[in-house]
């Protein structure tokens, strides 16, 4: 899926992979050309390398230069203001042929939850700076099923102060945006900047996608493009099986069943002086199966110095985990402190012992047990 096969106007581009490759392209697409680093993170422009220091959006004027900046941006890291303080790794850029621009607008579709409605923003002042100016945002809310309504379009083009001949353009942009979020499933679509060239064509030249995850089975050829990078893959792995897993800081591995219980044990780890390694939620329906490869994350991650295991057995019955973690931790050399509460919690605690697996009744008892444990 591109903004291409819904018609909205992109500059031709190519991804490369290595300096030389990026020579190629701006050799045969001619200069000056765009070099954009391709990161799931946004405020590249603003961005620094860990190499040079200068941006993840650069501009090149030959050649050699594309051939110099890539090798300062391909196998480096960038921090920018949404990526974490050691920044992502980037491996591919984009390029394209540099557009003349003579004005910058900022257009985005997503949900307004207050008003429970999918809304238009539109904004004369596009650019890396549009989230401070937010004052300067219009906001056209429409219904999925009637779209942006001629007398939305009216309005659009008087508060904006489109021409006829602007607003024929951006009516095509606008439309097809909206097919694009109602037919994709999407949660927000960003347009910024989306520019007028001198000569009155208009054309995106970047954007941002979010798409409902929970439309997975409906769009299964888009998600098929998911990327996600080397730090990411506990959080894919886990995904993939239906379990929210958020890496932490810590040296705690946390199992827990529901997203307030999770940050419940977090909060107690905290106040008796640990530190969780993560936020592992299996939910409600977690089988032996899911169990296992929920302990397989952990048992992986070298951080890991015990293992924290809060169940309130409801639909995930205490005893079915406790055969996980026995099956689990047999081989384990970590410190396992249990807590299980709820459908069938004797049967789980009289399923049997391991040296390494210290059972809890109390809350308070097992989040000072893991940290006590893992602090010797």
């Amino acid at each position: 899926m591109t903004f291409n096969s819904f018609e909205i106007p992109v500059p031709h581009g190519l991804v490369v992979k290595s300096p030389e490759a990026a020579w190629d392209v701006v050799y045969n697409i001619g200069a000056p050309s765009i070099l954009k680093a391709q990161v799931l993170a946004g405020g590249r422009g603003k961005g620094k390398f860990s190499s040079d220091g200068k941006g993840g959006v650069r501009m090149v004027n030959s050649p050699d230069e594309a051939f110099e900046n890539a090798s300062k941006m391909l196998g480096h890291r960038l921090v920018t203001n949404q990526t974490p303080p050691a920044g992502l790794p980037v491996e591919k850029l984009y390029i394209y042929k540099a557009v003349d621009i003579a004005k910058e607008y900022y257009l985005a579709v997503t949900f307004d939850r207050q008003r429970a409605s999918p809304v238009l923003l539109m904004s004369e002042e596009g650019g890396v700076d549009v989230e401070t100016n937010a004052k300067q945002l219009q906001r056209f809310w429409f219904g999925l099923s009637t779209g942006l309504t001629p007398q939305i379009m009216a309005y659009i083009e008087a508060e904006l102060g489109f021409s006829d001949n602007d607003m024929a353009m951006v009516s095509h942009i606008l439309y097809q945006l909206v097919k694009l979020f109602r037919d994709k499933d999407a949660t927000l679509l960003e347009l910024n900047p989306l520019v007028r060239t001198p000569d009155g064509s208009f054309i995106c030249l970047d954007a941002k996608l979010h798409f409902d995850d929970s439309a997975r089975f409906r769009q299964s050829e888009l998600f098929s493009l998911e990327e996600h990078s080397p730090e990411e893959n506990d959080e894919y792995e886990a995904s993939q099986l239906g379990l929210s897993y958020v890496r932490l800081d810590g040296n705690i591995g946390v199992i827990v069943n529901g997203a307030g219980l999770a940050m419940a044990t977090n909060d107690l780890v905290t106040w008796y002086g640990g530190q969780c390694a993560n936020f592992l939620d299996i939910g409600g329906g977690a089988t032996k199966e899911t169990l296992a490869k929920a302990f397989s994350i952990l048992q992986g991650d070298p951080r890991t110095k015990g293992l924290l295991i809060n169940i309130y057995g409801g639909i995930v019955r205490c005893d079915m985990v406790a055969e996980s973690i026995l099956a689990a931790t047999e081989a384990l050399r970590l410190p396992v402190v249990v807590r299980l509460q709820g459908t069938n919690y004797q049967k789980g605690c009289e399923l049997g012992r391991l040296d390494n697996v210290l059972l809890e009744d109390d809350f308070e008892a097992a989040a000072e047990t893991i940290v006590r444990l893992t602090k010797n």
